[in-house]
């Protein structure tokens, strides 16, 4: 699931998705003051043009320019700054973000977990992390034969690593989807929130 991968994915229709913003993040942000947000494999820009909305300062980052093209393409004067980066090398801002989202964001383990450290490392002093997956239980065999989904960290392996001296766990819990799409096959997240002390 590299930028070839993405980019593949995306050229093979001219919206892949519904281009509206996800309702996991709306129910888990829609309270939380406004400040820096990071939006994570942003896709084609509906979370983060959200965010802008609703007066987030959003730093949107995706592994895939087709994806950042489209999404530059819908922004018009929103405030949002469009990124191309891969998280496993490149590196985030410490400290900065009131809000780090990602949702669906497959994360490649790796030795060091360099990308999931520089993901949580971007959270302020306060901020929030919010961590969602689809819940894959029923659907192990339904993915595609070269995507292995033990492959990826999880939301509890993102719990795990979490230090309870500087995070509170707010959220970790698997729920029905909010605003599913109706050709979604997974019916389910896991939801992992957590503030940084």
């Amino acid at each position: 699931m590299d930028q070839q991968f993405w980019d593949d994915l995306y050229r093979e229709k001219n919206q892949l998705w519904s281009g509206a913003p996800n309702g996991l993040l709306v129910a888990e942000v829609a309270d939380l003051p406004p400040g820096q947000a990071l939006d994570l494999g942003c896709g084609e820009g509906a979370d983060a043009l959200w965010l802008a909305s609703r007066g987030w300062l959003v730093t949107a980052v995706d592994i895939s320019p087709v994806a950042l093209e489209r999404a530059t393409a819908v922004a018009g004067d929103a405030k949002v700054s469009w990124t191309h980066a891969d998280l496993s090398t490149s590196a985030l801002p410490e400290g900065t973000f009131d809000l780090v989202a990602a949702l669906y964001f497959s994360v490649r383990r790796e030795p060091g977990h360099r990308a999931v450290r520089n993901m949580l490392a971007a959270v302020a002093p306060g901020g929030t992390l919010l961590f969602g997956h689809h819940d894959l239980t029923g659907h192990e065999h339904d993915h595609h034969p070269d995507f292995n989904p033990e492959d990826y960290y999880s939301p509890a392996d993102i719990a795990a690593m979490l230090d309870e001296d500087r995070w509170t766990i707010v959220t970790h819990e698997t729920r029905p989807r909010v605003n599913m799409p109706p050709e979604a096959m997974h019916v389910s997240d896991i939801v992992l929130k957590a503030r940084r002390k």
